[in-house]
């Protein structure tokens, strides 16, 4: 008795030093994770600021051009009163997101005329409505925008305000003072912009549900704050409160970028505020603000249950030795291990499981494609993967095997899969992403693991196929005809063996309604009752029994047809399926017309009266015109300014096709490999006369439209816009 005491005690302190070292693990992956959130949640802050922060910039500079554009039409018409009405008229008709535009001259300037007169064009449903709105109800020499000008001598932008004579509504203006021909202060010039295009602009994706946008003036006035419900006006004024308090102790750190305020609202909900100065003049504010609840509360319920597993494992693992010690029973003790251990392997299947993708179909909003997939593990773990992504209109999928079975198979295709969703989120040669996937997986594999491994994307409106393989079986492509065959791969070696070795990228154009079907060698090595192997002929056999182009239906029709070869014999290998239809051509256009331009800035007005019969026929709002064609133009002016060497005359294509729901914009050119989407984005502290046509950059393109995409095709440059205007 006294002997099964002292196993009882060493055993117990066994499982207590084990469980202190299993839970400080668990807290160091749970804190190493938790920073690493915050750094990623950062980075999309700072992001998120720079985009609002740009588009906010362009449309002022906007602003700016048209004025100074005008400039010389108010100085022209300036000699009679009644032409000033036409000239400040044309100021308000020139763009969408002006609210109106104004000339208020100096008192006395016009002798026949009341002492203060300023003229008014307000941008109406209708057109523009031309006022005189001086007057004793509204004396604009003690305004601050016709103080400021004169003052400064300069043009000057006015912090918003409420305009109830002029604009009737929330604007910042832009103004400056303006002489006469003769060279006599006239009064000053200016240009009122409706704030209600920056307030949509806030409200527009977030980096999170709950996460919203505040802006302020450069002395910390708040004017624009998130209108959606899941914001109350007292937390949007307690941000602007702790902005502008900059000796607050919740400051967690400041960089030349953004500054960090860690804040609570009234509801006791923790979040951090990120804000940054916009760049130039004038020097506003803008703050995005994001909940940690939604930021690290994953994280949270996964610390939880990991929690909550290890307790339960540690108490059950004390129980069987407690049983053990006290029974005696070897019996009993082994089926009490191999109890939890089932336990274990059930949980670890559950997690390796949620890994892999689940939903399908996995794009239901898509006509063009269509992907299924599906693993049988030979064991409650396995070692085999697939997975797929979309990203800027390319469909990038992998599917590999790892060496061996069980829990280090296993836990070697949690790494391999991870670091390809990683790698794939922002690299599009799929020998690049292999060969990044072997030098990682080379680094530390004291085990000698190794994985075949098959990469491939497809860029789905040219049909361009890129692949790269490692030791992987060759996939299957159905052909037009109906055949299957194998499609041509170099086969390289796996990865995880040799850091040093060049993997390269293979690649085929696929036509409508080709069929590409991936496996591992479990379908191919699955045996029967004979140990007789199924074999690459019994694949194709059955894959010609699949007369259909549904990815579920295939991928279900040959493991149907897998397990009817083995029939009684037990599953020796995981057995891992994947089926990709292709259909660009699914969705009918409805509506198609194409423009060919030259290289030269002045087609620019073509281009818009172009855009402009598109949209008009497809029967657009405005304001989702207007932004078509402000991406569309930014996409062509860089063609015209980078595609072809100076000098030389070319040909821009511009193809515009909609199937009633989707709009598709191609533009085209046969000058040297030019990739936009590689740009560099544009300096937004430049004024706007310093800055070259087309400097919106792509961050504007990817702000406005649904999807970008460029392909290198036939020795032509290839850039696809789309837009889904029924949303």
């Amino acid at each position: 008795m006294n002997l099964d005491k002292l196993g009882y005690r060493k055993s117990l302190y066994v499982i207590i030093v084990a469980a202190v070292l299993m839970e400080l693990i668990s807290a160091s992956q749970y804190y190493y994770t938790h920073d690493l959130l915050e750094d990623e949640l950062e980075t999309r802050a700072e992001s998120e600021l720079v985009m609002k922060g740009a588009l906010t910039k362009n449309m002022l500079n906007m602003a700016e051009v048209v004025l100074k554009d005008h400039l010389w039409d108010i100085r022209q018409s300036l000699a009679h009163p009644d032409s000033v009405y036409s000239s400040i008229k044309r100021i308000g008709m020139s763009n969408a997101h002006l609210r109106g535009g104004f000339m208020a001259f100096v008192p006395d300037y016009y002798s026949r005329r009341d002492s203060l007169f300023e003229v008014y064009a307000r941008k109406t449903d209708g057109g523009v409505d031309m006022l005189q709105i001086a007057g004793p109800q509204h004396d604009y020499t003690e305004r601050l925008f016709y103080k400021m000008a004169l003052r400064n001598d300069k043009p000057i932008w006015v912090d918003p305000y409420d305009d109830n004579e002029g604009a009737q509504e929330l604007v910042t203006t832009f103004a400056m003072s303006v002489n006469d021909l003769k060279g006599r202060l006239a009064g000053v010039a200016g240009v009122d912009i409706s704030l209600k295009w920056l307030s949509d602009t806030l409200d527009k994706r977030h980096i999170y549900p709950s996460s919203f946008n505040v802006m302020l003036t450069e002395d910390g006035r708040m004017f624009l704050g998130s209108k959606r419900d899941v914001v109350s006006r007292k937390t949007i004024e307690q941000v602007a409160r702790l902005i502008n308090d900059s000796t607050t102790s919740r400051v967690k750190s400041s960089s030349g970028r953004s500054t960090i305020i860690d804040f609570e609202d009234n509801e006791g909900k923790s979040g951090s505020i990120f804000y940054a100065n916009l760049k130039g003049y004038p020097h506003w504010q803008v703050a995005v603000v994001c909940y940690d609840k939604e930021v690290y509360g994953r994280l949270y319920d996964l610390r939880l249950k990991l929690f909550v597993l290890m307790l339960a494992g540690f108490l059950l693992l004390g129980y069987i030795v407690w049983r053990n010690i006290r029974s005696m029973s070897r019996l009993r003790a082994a089926d009490g291990e191999r109890e939890r251990i089932s336990n274990e392997l059930h949980i670890a299947q559950s997690i390796q499981m949620e890994m892999l993708p689940k939903k399908f179909p996995a794009f239901p909003e898509r006509e063009d494609i269509d992907i299924f997939g599906n693993i049988e593990p030979a064991w409650e773990v396995g070692g085999d993967l697939f997975d797929f992504l979309l990203r800027d209109e390319k469909l990038f999928f992998c599917i590999g095997d790892v060496s061996g079975k069980g829990v280090p198979a296993a836990l070697g295709m949690a790494v391999v899969h991870s670091q390809f969703c990683m790698v794939a989120a922002h690299e599009n040669n799929p020998a690049r992403i292999v060969q990044t996937l072997n030098t990682s997986t080379c680094e530390g594999n004291e085990s000698n693991l190794f994985v075949t491994f098959f990469v491939g994307v497809l860029d789905l409106p040219t049909g361009r196929f890129r692949y790269c393989n490692a030791g992987h079986d060759a996939p299957f492509i159905r052909k037009d005809d109906g055949s299957w065959q194998k499609l041509d791969v170099k086969s390289h070696i796996p990865i995880a063996l040799f850091n040093d070795f060049q993997y390269t990228m293979q690649e085929v154009d696929l036509s409508d309604g080709a069929v590409l079907f991936l496996y591992t060698d479990g379908l191919t090595e699955a045996q029967n009752e004979q140990h007789q192997q199924m074999g690459l002929e019994r694949v194709v056999k059955a894959l010609r029994k699949c007369d259909m182009l549904k990815a579920e239906k295939i991928v279900r029709s040959m493991v149907d047809s897998a397990h009817k070869f083995a029939g009684g014999a037990e599953q020796s290998d995981d057995l891992t399926m994947m089926a990709i239809c292709y259909t660009p051509n699914a969705d009918e256009s409805t509506f198609s017309d194409k423009l060919v331009l030259t290289n030269k800035v002045s087609e620019v007005k073509r281009l818009n009266a172009f855009i402009k019969s598109v949209t008009d026929r497809l029967g657009l709002k405005p304001s989702l015109a207007g932004n078509i064609k402000l991406a569309v133009e930014e996409a062509v002016v860089n063609v015209i300014d980078y595609a072809y060497l100076p000098g030389v005359e070319g040909e821009v294509t511009v193809e515009a096709d909609s199937n009633g729901k989707r709009l598709k914009i191609v533009i085209s050119d046969a000058g040297t490999a030019f990739d936009p989407t590689q740009k560099a984005r544009a300096d937004t502290t430049l004024s706007a006369e310093e800055r070259p046509v087309g400097g919106l950059g792509i961050l504007l393109v990817r702000e406005l439209m649904d999807s970008i995409n460029y392909e290198r095709l036939n020795g032509r440059n290839v850039l696809t816009l789309r837009k889904d205007y029924t949303k």
